[in-house]
Formats: C-alpha cells, sequence, structure tokens
C-alpha cells in the first residue's frame, strides 16, 4: 500500500497542473477582447458598441429593435485575420465592405458621408430616397430596386450578392431577412432609430465607419456634428424669450403629439422654446382629440412639424377649425414636407438623423430669427 502512494501522489499533482494550464488556455482563447481589445468611444449612442483588435473588430448591437431580448454581436474581420477559436458571434463579415445593401433612407447619409455611397448596390424602395448624390446612381441603374423591406425581393438580393444587409426591423419577425441569411449573405441589424436623442442617432456613422476601415474618418464627421449642435444650443440659451411650441399633426380625427421624452421634443427644448407637452413621457406618439389640444395650445405661438401640409389652403380644407389656433392664425406653421427628393421622399426623414445640427438650427431661426437671421432652413420651412 505505501509503496503505490507516491505513484498516487504524483498522478494527483499531473492532474492538478493540467488542469491549471488548461484553465489558463481557456481563459485566454475566450477572453481575447478584453485582454487586447481597444473600445472604440462612444459618446452618446446607446444602441451599439465596437471593441477592435489588430484585424477585426466585434461590433455589438444591443437594441436592433425596442425591447430586443438580446443583443446581437458581429464579427468584422479583416481579410485572412486570425479569430480566435472560442470567440462567439451572431454573423460575420469581412471588411472592409465592398458592395453592400441598406434598407433604411437614415443609412443613406451615412454612406454619402463616408464617401462609400457607391458601395450601394440595392434598396427596397427607390422612390423614397431623396439624396441627388444617390439618385445619380440609381438614374444610371446602379442601384436596384428591391420592393418593400417587410418583404424584400431576395431573389434580386441574392443576385446582387451584397457583402452584407444592414437591416431594420421593428421586431425579431422578419421572414425576408431569415432567408437572406441562409443563403450565406450576413444581415447586420441598424437600430439608429431606436435611440431616443439626436445626438445619439448622429452617432451610428461610427457603425458604418467599422464595416468600411473608416472608423477615424467617422469619428471626425460625428465630433463636427456635436460640435455645431453644442454651439447652437449654447447660442440659443443666449436668448431670454422662450416661445411656447407645438408639434406633430392630425390623423384620422387624432392629433398624434409627440411625447416630451422623444427625439423631436430634445430638439424644441434644446432651441430653448417651451414645448407645451414637455412633461409627457412615453413611446410613439401621444394620441390626442382635437378639442383637447385647442384647449391645451390654442395661444401656441408656433406649431412645428405639421404633417403633409405644404400650403394653409391645404390645411384650412382639412378644416377650418384650425384657425382657432393662433400659430396659424399669426403664419407661423413650419413643416418638413416642403423639402423633398425629386420622387417626393422627404429630406428630412432621411437626412435629419445623420445631421440634428441642422435640425436644431432650423428650429434656432424659427423661435429666435436675431440669433440665426441668416440661416437658410433646410428641412422645417413655413408653410405657402
Amino acid at each position: 500500500m505505501n509503496s503505490k502512494q507516491p505513484v498516487l501522489k504524483r498522478i494527483v499533482i499531473i492532474f492538478l497542473i493540467l488542469g491549471f494550464v488548461s484553465c489558463q488556455n481557456s481563459k485566454k482563447t475566450e477572453s481575447p477582447q478584453v485582454e487586447k481589445g481597444e473600445k472604440v468611444e462612444i459618446e452618446d449612442a446607446k444602441g451599439f458598441s465596437i471593441i477592435k483588435f489588430e484585424n477585426y473588430s466585434i461590433l455589438k448591437v444591443n437594441t436592433p429593435w425596442p425591447e430586443a431580448e438580446d443583443p446581437f454581436i458581429y464579427l468584422l474581420s479583416e481579410k485572412n485575420a486570425e479569430i480566435p477559436e472560442k470567440l462567439k458571434y451572431d454573423q460575420k463579415v469581412e471588411v472592409p465592405v465592398k458592395n453592400i445593401v441598406v434598407t433604411s433612407t437614415t443609412h443613406i447619409p451615412a454612406l454619402e458621408a463616408l464617401n462609400e455611397e457607391e458601395r450601394l448596390v440595392g434598396f427596397p424602395g427607390l422612390n423614397y430616397i431623396s439624396s441627388e448624390r444617390t439618385r445619380k446612381l440609381i438614374n444610371n441603374g446602379e442601384i436596384s430596386e428591391l420592393g418593400q423591406n417587410e418583404n424584400i425581393n431576395t431573389e434580386v438580393l441574392i443576385d446582387l450578392s451584397p457583402d452584407a444587409v444592414i437591416g431594420f426591423a421593428i421586431n425579431a419577425s422578419n421572414k425576408s431577412f431569415e432567408t437572406i441569411q441562409k443563403t450565406g449573405i450576413p444581415v447586420i441589424y441598424n437600430g439608429d432609430w431606436t435611440e431616443s436623442t439626436p445626438l445619439g442617432k448622429a452617432e451610428w456613422i461610427k457603425f458604418f465607419g467599422a464595416l468600411f476601415g473608416k472608423e477615424k474618418k467617422a469619428g471626425e464627421i460625428f465630433r463636427e456634428i456635436k460640435n455645431e449642435y453644442l454651439s447652437a444650443k449654447e447660442l440659443a440659451a443666449t436668448s431670454e424669450e422662450k416661445p411656447t411650441v407645438i408639434a406633430g399633426s392630425m390623423y384620422n380625427d387624432k392629433w398624434y403629439m409627440p411625447y416630451g421624452n422623444s427625439w423631436q421634443a430634445q430638439f424644441i427644448k434644446d432651441a430653448n422654446a417651451d414645448y407645451l407637452y414637455s412633461d409627457t413621457e412615453g413611446d410613439g406618439s401621444l394620441s390626442l382629440a382635437f378639442e383637447s389640444v385647442l384647449e391645451k395650445a390654442e395661444d401656441a405661438k408656433y406649431w412645428v412639424s405639421s404633417g403633409q401640409f405644404i400650403s394653409y389652403e391645404q390645411l384650412y380644407n382639412e378644416s377650418e377649425h384650425y384657425k382657432r389656433f393662433k400659430a396659424v392664425r399669426d403664419k407661423n406653421v413650419y413643416s418638413v414636407s416642403l423639402s423633398s427628393g425629386e420622387t417626393g421622399g422627404i429630406t428630412f426623414y432621411e437626412l435629419g438623423p445623420q445631421r440634428p445640427d441642422l435640425i436644431l438650427k432650423d428650429l434656432i431661426s424659427i423661435f429666435h430669427p436675431d440669433l440665426l437671421n441668416d440661416h437658410k432652413p433646410v428641412f422645417y420651412k413655413p408653410l405657402k
């Protein structure tokens, strides 16, 4: 018995050593991003993060849509990059991407800002695109029509064979994207629209910068936009006047008004104006009866974002009751519908999320014309 004890002891020691070495190797393999990765600075956006390594990046999208249960993790890998074996991810994309499909007009300005619009090979609903630069490519037949976002023509898309599809979805149920992924074409969800702050939306240009290997350029663009925005906000704060404002528009006998914690309301606040529904909170829009809005906002000085209306004549034809509002009587109604592309797409919905500085300057020039009297409106224009 005694002669066997040294042998058993050596065996136990060997197993302990092997176990320790195995554990150490496992830790090195499973958490390379913790040891070596450099986190890209994300200042205002809440919905994504990027960790860079020597020849690959990890792009994590936390909010592809509201109340998403799990984040999506994407491996952005340079050609022939050595990837840790135990690294977990949902989709792999070789970067920089050479051709791409995007599914929301809010993606177009980021491509153009990075000078990568020529990489776009397909889009669902080409008529919604307003930008002259991208429309030129469309008119030259360089970008294919893919139908509708909810029902993408997957046959055409598969023939295009893009390196990646940038998905836009309101929930996890999108059969078109599921079909596309089964063919081996990666779908990367972009959740810029879920951000609740103007600068948060704009910072998603860094998402596209990572795809094209232009992280530095994307950072510079965002920094310039943020500086312009904050400078405009400081200028607005110098005004002693704080005019009352209402927003939204009527649809099917209901007035849809932005909540006080919404993206739209933040612009009004930063433009140093008094949004009459600033004390409300929620997702989507308030749904109010006309009489309720009239009672609260009849004397509001300004009405911005007046739906599809582009003239007072249209407004009166819809309802003579609009004349009861002071903003209407004083001709202080401003709409984003007067700025559109050649095929009718509204510029505000395409470029606005990427350029909050321009939206804010528009509103400051309306609410405080003495502060920005030389500003030429980009989105908000007075009704005809």
